[in-house]
């Protein structure tokens, strides 16, 4: 939207702060430098708060792409938005500037305390994180304009200079606060009191600006407006730093459900167990539920995902591990991601295992599998056996060091379990890739085989036939079956709503399980010959007998569709 020209009418009156020069207590250069200090700090904020949007969605509702898109589309539109709402405002540019900045410190600061509480509470953030985008767009939006009748006031200068100056100092103060999330904000204050310190930081930026450089030209009640308004922001601010850790514990009772045991924000992911402080009682039943006095079994949530349950978990990696033991040698055994030691303890049950390397990106995960009261005892310490060894890295990195290292060929595996998070998550996606595959095939013995958790065949059923059309793709050959037992509440995809749904009052869970068929884990057996589906001569008893797992062999359908690859992701489609 373009203004006409203004007609030169004699006499016309002008708004009084748009053309007048500001009467300043320091001399105009410094004046203007002091200016453009209040661009650099309300940028560098105003990137923090567009990152902590993207990234607080991303913990919250998973699927860090559209999250990102969403956050920054609306927040660039209705920046837009602010831009043309501010020309109104033009006219009183320092009390406007005072204003807007004193609202932005509140919205912005307080709005990861706000979605938080909306997810805990409510159950879903996804308005809330809308709504915000274009509230703090908008306000963002508004600072520019402003800001440069401000400078203009200061001291006259062409259009071009003054955009030039102006954009400079917002371009290096956003370089400023990107960086400063991600390496200083997060790893000192995290998610709740960075979000408000920013807002802290941002509040008395704008004030000292209005209130000492630009005091002279507010009223007597504009001036004592203005302070009212910003002493009140600040002491929200403060209380909410002050509060964020009692405000933290209860949205995560009312997320969780029960006082957590052990909640930690990693440098990778929250992690948090509830229950089963204990131990398991009754392991080698296979019960997996806590002592008498623990209450609830054992659960482990990673960024408000169940991940494991100690109710059903054996069904899970009993079915996982047993199908790629048989058919061939299984000494050694290389385990992508499985981190909490579940599936390495299945593994140890059989006699002729060797050697079982775990690759897992969070060494907090492995630190809790091996101290953690509850959690050794349900792996059963599998993390002290000498033939169990850790490396901290991300999968993906590792399978591709392993092939570029010089001199020796590490020797191949006989079995590969990939126990990763579901591909539908954007971070797990290039570990479910054509690439990655390639990499692992590459690690396998003559006769080896890979195990793949593809996610429910049923709820998701485009995700798992995804996953063994990707497989195909790197000349390996499939077999995919299920197993009941998956809770209605085991939130694997993307998305961290919580289906409500009865608990399953059996370590197989088949009570619980829904008509559908949504209630199973699927699972892809791979290897370089068509595999099938037996049983090793060293096998343990298991809670999943071979008669359930060829009960559980999927039809395929009569067309795959293409594989997901590094370039063109097909599970968030």
């Amino acid at each position: 939207m373009i203004d006409p020209p203004e007609p030169l009418v004699a006499g016309a009156l002008r708004p009084p702060e748009a053309l007048t020069p500001a009467r300043l207590p320091v001399p105009s250069g410094l004046g203007r430098l002091l200016v453009l200090a209040a661009v650099f700090v309300c940028a560098a904020c105003g990137l923090v708060y567009e990152l902590e949007l993207v990234a607080l969605a991303s913990y919250l509702i998973g699927d860090s792409v559209t999250q990102a898109s969403v956050v920054l589309s609306f927040m660039v539109f209705a920046m837009g938005v602010g831009a043309l709402l501010a020309k109104r405002l033009r006219c009183r540019a320092a009390v406007g500037f005072g204003v807007v900045e004193a609202v932005l410190a509140l919205v912005g600061g307080g709005s990861a305390m706000a979605l938080y509480a909306c997810f805990a509470w409510l159950g879903q953030s996804r308005i809330g994180l809308v709504a915000f985008s274009l509230g703090i767009g908008v306000l963002i939006g508004a600072e520019i304009p402003l800001l440069m009748t401000l400078i203009q006031r200061v001291r006259r200068q062409d259009a071009g200079g003054a955009v030039a100056d102006l954009f400079a100092a917002d371009y290096v103060g956003a370089l400023v606060g990107g960086l400063a999330f991600p390496f200083l904000l997060l790893p000192c204050l995290g998610q709740l009191t960075g979000a408000l310190a920013t807002g802290a930081v941002n509040l008395l930026a704008g004030a000292a600006l209005v209130l000492w450089l630009f005091s002279r030209d507010l009223t007597t009640r504009a001036r004592w407006a203005l302070v009212g308004l910003n002493a009140l922001v600040l002491a929200l601010l403060l209380a909410g730093m002050a509060l964020a850790g009692p405000f933290e514990q209860a949205a995560r009772r009312a997320v969780y459900g029960a006082q957590a045991r052990v909640a930690e924000q990693t440098g990778v992911q929250e992690v948090v167990l509830t229950g089963g402080a204990g131990g398991p009682h009754g392991v080698g039943a296979g019960s997996g539920r806590g002592r008498k006095g623990s209450g609830r079994p054992l659960e482990l949530f990673l960024d408000g995902r169940l991940k494991v349950s100690s109710e059903n978990e054996r069904v899970y990696h009993q079915a996982l591990v047993g199908p790629a033991m048989a058919g061939g040698p299984h000494a050694r055994v290389l385990v992508l991601g499985g981190g909490d030691g579940l599936a390495v303890r299945e593994l140890l049950r059989y006699r002729t295992v060797r050697s079982v390397t775990v690759v897992e990106i969070d060494p907090e995960v492995v630190r809790l599998a091996r101290t953690d009261p509850g959690l050794s005892a349900l792996n059963r310490h599998a993390f002290a056996d000498p033939r169990v060894r850790a490396v901290t890295g991300d999968a993906f990195d590792w399978l591709r060091r392993q092939g570029r290292s010089g001199g020796r060929r590490p020797a191949p595996y006989d079995v590969i379990v990939s126990d990763l998070p579901d591909p539908g998550i954007t971070a797990s996606t290039k570990l479910y890739s054509q690439e990655f595959y390639g990499l692992s095939a590459r690690m396998l013995a003559a006769g080896g085989r890979l195990a793949v958790h593809a996610g429910p065949p049923r709820a998701r059923a485009s995700t798992f036939w995804t996953v063994l059309a990707t497989l195909r793709s790197v000349g390996l050959g499939t077999l995919p079956y299920r197993v009941p037992g998956r809770r209605p509440d085991f939130s694997g995809g993307p998305d961290r709503a919580v289906a409500p749904g009865p608990r399953p009052d059996g370590p197989g869970g088949s009570a619980a399980l829904p008509s559908d068929g949504a209630g199973y884990w699927g699972f892809v057996l791979a290897a370089r010959r068509p595999p099938r589906l037996a049983v090793a001569r060293d096998a343990p008893s298991t809670l999943v007998p071979l008669s359930a797992l060829r009960a559980g062999r999927l039809p395929e359908p009569h067309r795959l569709g293409p594989p997901s690859t590094l370039m063109h992701p097909r599970y968030l489609q």
